[in-house]
């Protein structure tokens, strides 16, 4: 497998010139870097104008692994080539490094570059990739992989702080600004040094001291050691990079490994779900409830995506109104926040009436109402972000459970409750910093073992539970939350605005048809989207009738599972609605939303005929469109499963077949949205469709959605 790093963007507030002489004091040799055993020069070219300087080193590093390994391999250290480009003329230095030992075994692959920041002229940004692939090493690969990725990342972290060693080092000899490049005419000289007589390197930048006092204030006059301060938001080079300052700044201290998992998370999402990514702290949040996996936490992500478009979750606090049951005698509200800044949320469990709530409201009200309160914590927590000055993620809940007693474990109660664990574990992992419980009773272990197995091992770390009056006191409460704000009812002196709850009268129940009606028409059939699978051999179609020519069939889907080919037909004669055959013994009878319009006996160009290329779509894609219609009629919109020689008129690859193989599951789904609009009413843009239908408002992270034209239809992922 292979290994991938990506690092943020990191600037440095001083001049280009200046980061290329701290970083030429590296070499031959650098004592703040151990591992660096030193560097030969090979070969050196400087064009005419001296503009562009390219110089080639081998540099032996030396590696930390146990003596077994290094006897088997017969080395003590490994050897790299690097080849640096400096462009004095653009202001970029170009880094490029392989490893030349083992390199048949193993391949490292690395590219930095220092540029001039795009904002600032006077600062100078560095990206560094890599990549890692062990093919084969005596049977100790995973050993290898382990000990090359531990030392890779120890070194990103001491490379930065040589740089800045080595800035602090010229500004304390003077050297607080360096000329540009001008041009000046010269001789090319091209050098390729012998392995018995290698010069040390000469210098390649003119160093001019100049008297401090003469120097403009500007901002290479910061001490380097207050780059980091939080005085001043971060500056990022890049809309679609992440700056380092602005990480540490809002999304809290990550291993550089985390930063790269986060980095490769977010391209992804850039890529196949273009135009509405969430925001940094979300993604965050999925990769760390998986231990920073990045192929687990795109699983889960994908699905909590999908499940907020299908359910409209980004306009819940637009659109939700609680019932006034619901405001009188739901428990809970937001109260200050705790000692570490987190908001705090009070859940006077054991004043509430479940079973009454559920009587009055319904089971998807109160789950409504819940997600709003999520969605109101991740709003308040990026207003605390900017109140403390530093990442605020997550918020504190206090349950107060006295008065919890045997009618609180009514059945219908408790899965509702289950319910409601489920969703909200899946949908906002790592939101919750610490949970509080207080005054548990006797018949608290009977609801803990119920809902227990429902609870994230992360999230159940984060429990701190007392019974009767041992929240008072040290290690209690006020270890958590000032004294000044710990509520009146549990013998604070601050004043809650929380409702008291207590029963709901019954003459506000409603009768199970009305609850059932109600939630069916006003809550989740809100939902714009429809679902659909296909199998092999049984595709989704969905028919649009036009009535007049040059309307506009607009259609937004995203790929649940598997990979699809998507057709637009055109057909004058209505189709009719059929299902598989149930007696064909090879094909399973597919199951949930699968309709199929086009008839066995329809012949492709006579009955109906194709408007568009086929369009191939991959797991996790989103995908956008519209046709413009040219004559009246049907128009089907069909989904089929994709295979990897469906679309090609040779003969499958083994790849291919080997491939198929090895699907888990021969079907595929996905989500869809479809419309018919008059051409005066069609906005005329992808980007219009999206913001109305399908863009996240509340986690976007407002990167820009782009397009492909195909004809009459555009099409955007």
């Amino acid at each position: 497998m292979v290994q991938k790093y990506q690092s943020p963007v990191r600037v440095y507030k001083y001049t280009f010139e200046m980061v290329m002489a701290a970083y030429e004091k590296r070499f031959p040799t650098c004592p703040l870097i151990p591992v660096f055993l030193g560097s030969e020069k090979v070969s050196e070219y400087k064009s005419e104008d001296e503009s562009l300087h390219i110089v080639e080193r081998n540099c032996k590093l030396n590696v930390d692994a146990p003596r077994l390994l290094k006897k088997i391999a017969g080395v003590e250290y490994v050897s790299f080539i690097q080849k640096n480009t400096v462009n004095w003329k653009e202001r970029t230095l170009l880094i490029e490094a392989h490893n030349e030992t083992f390199s048949n075994r193993v391949f490292v692959n690395e590219i930095c570059n220092y540029s001039v920041h795009p904002d600032n002229e006077e600062w100078t940004c560095f990206e560094q990739s890599a990549s890692l692939d062990i093919k084969s090493f005596f049977g100790f690969e995973n050993t290898v992989e382990k000990i090359a990725m531990r030392q890779y990342t120890a070194n990103i972290k001491k490379g930065k702080e040589v740089i800045e060693h080595y800035l602090n080092e010229l500004t304390a000899q003077g050297i607080r600004h360096i000329p540009r490049w001008t041009p000046r005419v010269t001789v090319a000289t091209t050098e390729v040094v012998p392995e018995s007589s290698r010069p040390a390197l000469a210098p390649v930048l003119d160093l001019r001291v100049e008297p401090l006092e003469d120097l403009p204030h500007s901002s290479t006059k910061e001490p380097l050691t207050n780059l980091c301060g939080q005085e001043t938001l971060p500056t990022t080079p890049d809309a679609d990079k992440l700056d380092a300052d602005y990480i540490e700044r809002y999304l809290g201290q990550l291993t550089p490994m985390q930063e790269s998992y986060l980095i490769q998370l977010r391209q992804w999402l850039q890529e196949t779900h273009k135009g509405k990514i969430p925001k940094d702290e979300h993604i965050l949040r999925f990769l760390r409830a998986r231990d920073f996996n990045i192929d687990k936490a795109r699983e889960i992500l994908c699905l909590s995506l999908t499940w907020r478009k299908q359910y409209q979750v980004d306009y819940i606090l637009e659109m939700w109104r609680p019932p006034q049951v619901l405001v009188n005698y739901y428990t809970g509200g937001w109260h200050y926040h705790d000692r570490d800044g987190r908001p705090l949320y009070i859940l006077r469990l054991g004043q509430m009436d479940t079973k009454g709530l559920l009587k009055a409201v319904g089971e998807e009200a109160i789950l409504r109402h819940v997600l709003s309160i999520n969605e109101d914590g991740q709003k308040r927590c990026g207003e605390n972000t900017k109140i403390f000055g530093r990442p605020i993620t997550s918020w504190t809940c206090l349950v107060d459970l006295e008065g919890l007693n045997m009618r609180h474990l009514w059945r219908p109660g408790v899965k509702a409750l289950l319910r409601i664990i489920e969703v909200v574990e899946a949908n906002y992992p790592e939101t919750l910093g610490r949970l509080l419980i207080l005054r548990a009773p006797r018949v608290f272990p009977v609801l803990w073992t119920l809902v227990n197995p429902f609870i994230n091992e992360n999230t159940r770390q984060k429990f701190l539970i007392y019974s009767g009056n041992n929240y008072q006191g040290m290690g209690g409460l006020i270890d958590y939350i000032d004294k000044e704000i710990v509520p009146d009812f549990l013998g604070g002196d601050c004043l809650c605005n929380i409702p008291e709850g207590g029963m709901v009268p019954k003459s506000l129940y409603q009768t199970e048809e009305m609850l059932e009606n109600a939630d069916q028409i006003k809550l989740w059939t809100e939902a714009i989207y429809q679902s659909a699978t296909m199998f092999k051999g049984a595709p989704h179609e969905k028919a649009i009738e036009i009535l007049e020519a040059s309307s506009v069939i607009t259609w937004d889907f995203d790929i649940l599972k598997g990979d699809v080919v998507f057709n637009i037909f055109h057909s004058k004669q209505a189709p009719q609605i059929s299902r598989k055959d149930s007696n064909s013994p090879l094909v399973p009878l597919p199951t949930g939303n699968n309709v199929q319009l086009i008839d066995k006996s329809w012949v492709l160009g006579v009955d109906y005929s194709p408007m568009e290329t086929p369009l191939i779509c991959r797991e996790g894609e989103s995908v956008q469109g519209s046709h413009v219609t040219r004559w009246p009629g049907f128009y089907i919109l069909q989904w089929k499963m994709h295979s990897p020689w469906s679309c090609s008129s040779n003969l499958p690859r083994v790849d291919d077949v080997l491939a198929s193989l090895q699907v888990s599951s021969h079907k595929c789904k996905i989500m869809f949205y479809t419309e018919a609009l008059a051409s005066e009413d069609f906005r005329g843009s992808m980007t219009s469709l999206e913001s109305c239908q399908s863009g996240f408002s509340q986690l976007s992270a407002g990167t820009t959605s782009s397009s492909q034209s195909q004809g009459s239809s555009h099409i955007s992922r």
